[in-house]
């Protein structure tokens, strides 16, 4: 199987040559592609990108996760941003064709990404709206961080007010660095609140005890990020909260009445040779725990 071209980089002989001590191969996510090479691709995965969201809005969703992952290839594997959006567009797909266990699995490689895009790997040497344009694009850290290394670096005293170096040419690069980082926030804020939507959903469609309570764990991240949320997502988060409970707790009951039948069955066929069978004994349940206990009839 091809390696797509996010993944290759600078591809080099890694065969030792006599006398040669083979160097440390570097892990596919620390290569980077030179800034012409990554811009170029990104205008491809970003070409891809604009096509597959026409299709979205005409419903063709099918075309359009052929079309996504199209964009997902070209995309070089450390802009964790890009990636994070068009697992969340591909999770929107999947929703709007009722397949709620890929829609999950999608999400939640978007929700991944944006957690390595929020906690980088130390170095060695220390709702349904597909997204279009890429804004700040907070994926791409490389020349921000080598800025940084040069602008005075803000400070926020208790009151939150931001504290500016004296330098003018310092001041105005750390003010750069605030808008930069404000919009990096916002823009991850916004796709996790998307991404988390869109899983949430999908969690209750599947139903069950397990995935009525992921979806119940999904909504209350969700409940701080209302200012990111338009209403009519925050009103179904705020329903959520309310209905799900209960809906947890039927669904625990009926699953946990399912177990207790097949465990009934199972002892039935161990205790038959003995003349026995489970109704020989009584089952009684704690309305505390939730648990059952045991014990002989008559």
């Amino acid at each position: 199987m091809p390696t797509s071209r996010r993944e290759s980089g600078e591809a080099a002989d890694t065969e030792p040559r006599p006398g040669e001590e083979q160097e440390e191969l570097q892990p596919l996510s620390a290569i980077r592609f030179p800034p012409e090479e990554e811009a170029a691709l990104l205008s491809e995965s970003n070409a891809e990108k604009s096509t597959a969201n026409e299709l979205f809005k005409s419903a063709q969703y099918s075309q359009a996760i052929s079309v996504y992952d199209r964009a997902l290839a070209s995309v070089p594997n450390y802009l964790e941003y890009e990636i994070a959006v068009l697992k969340s567009n591909i999770a929107a797909c999947h929703l709007k064709l009722s397949d709620w266990k890929a829609a999950v699995d999608e999400a939640t490689k978007s929700l991944e990404a944006l957690d390595r895009l929020e906690t980088p790997p130390a170095s060695k040497s220390d709702g349904n709206e597909v997204e279009g344009s890429e804004g700040a694009r907070p994926g791409n850290r490389n020349g921000l961080d080598k800025h940084l290394h040069h602008a005075a670096a803000p400070t926020k005293d208790d009151g939150g007010v931001v504290e500016l170096a004296d330098d003018e040419e310092n001041e105005a690069e750390a003010l750069e660095k605030i808008e930069k980082d404000d919009r990096r926030k916002n823009d991850i804020r916004r796709i996790r609140a998307k991404a988390l939507m869109r899983r949430a959903r999908a969690k209750s469609e599947q139903g069950g005890w397990g995935n009525l309570q992921g979806a119940l764990e999904d909504y209350q991240t969700l409940s701080p990020l209302s200012s990111t949320l338009a209403p009519s997502d925050a009103k179904i988060v705020n329903t959520a909260l309310r209905s799900l409970p209960a809906q947890i707790a039927a669904a625990k009951e009926k699953e946990m009445g399912e177990m207790m039948g097949k465990l009934k069955e199972l002892g039935n066929g161990f205790l038959k040779p003995f003349g026995l069978s489970t109704d020989s004994f009584k089952f009684e349940k704690d309305e505390k725990t939730g648990g059952y206990s045991i014990g002989m009839n008559g």
